[in-house]
């Protein structure tokens, strides 16, 4: 029996939502459990691991070669999309970070918005900040998913270029197309139990914060009726 890396359910459903014979690049890979995955498995024809720092590389590295990996994947020490030209990948995965730095990744990469890519992005705070920036800067998000990892609920957005319609508040914290999701009832009570917390802490603040106050009570509210 051929031996594969054995993935946490997150890594799992990342590697699950590549597509069958893609080009994969693995922005921030760290030890190149999904795309070494994948080529063992004959899912992708090729694939990039690159990150900022050498030393996840040098684990990726050793990933490859504990797996028999001796071709189609290859390494790339850069920062963020910073290494890479246009065409290179038609999938570039990047997880496990966070929403302003995958938005500071596609800023500084402009050229992705003209791609006909599939990106596959996970961060690990601030969703709502990022599903407004990318429906504001050129990009569609077609799905979300909710993945549970030893406790921890992620976020998991599929998106490609093209226009999107403008998000509301409530949409930017409740997610897009997301209300199907098996565990967006645990979802949506993580985002109250965080709102709550920030409009307590308005509350006790010593600055006038009237005008955000009511904002945030009318979040929650609708937010509750998500559930």
């Amino acid at each position: 029996m051929m031996k594969k890396p054995e993935l946490q359910p997150r890594l799992r459903m990342l590697a699950e939502l590549v597509p069958q014979g893609a080009r994969l690049a693995d922005i921030g890979t760290d030890h190149a459990y999904v795309p070494v995955t994948l080529l063992l498995e004959g899912r992708i024809s090729s694939a990039i691991a690159s990150d900022i720092a050498e030393e996840p590389l040098q684990h990726a590295r050793r990933t490859a070669k504990d797996y028999g990996i001796k071709t189609g994947l290859s390494f790339r020490h850069t920062a963020g999309l910073m290494g890479y030209q246009p065409g290179e990948a038609d999938c570039y995965l990047i997880a496990g970070m966070g929403g302003e730095t995958i938005e500071h990744i596609l800023k500084a990469a402009s050229w992705m918005k003209e791609e006909d890519a599939l990106l596959i992005l996970q961060p690990q705070t601030k969703q709502e900040k990022l599903r407004l920036w990318l429906t504001e800067n050129g990009y569609r998000i077609e799905k979300e998913q909710l993945v549970l990892d030893k406790q921890m609920l992620y976020n998991i957005f599929l998106v490609c270029s093209g226009k999107s319609a403008p998000l509301s508040e409530l949409e930017a914290y409740s997610g897009v197309e997301l209300s199907y999701d098996p565990l967006y009832g645990l979802y949506i009570e993580k985002q109250l139990r965080r709102l709550k917390q920030t409009l307590e802490g308005l509350r006790r603040g010593k600055e006038e914060n009237g005008v955000r106050i009511e904002a945030l009570e009318k979040l929650i509210r609708e937010l509750e009726g998500e559930l």
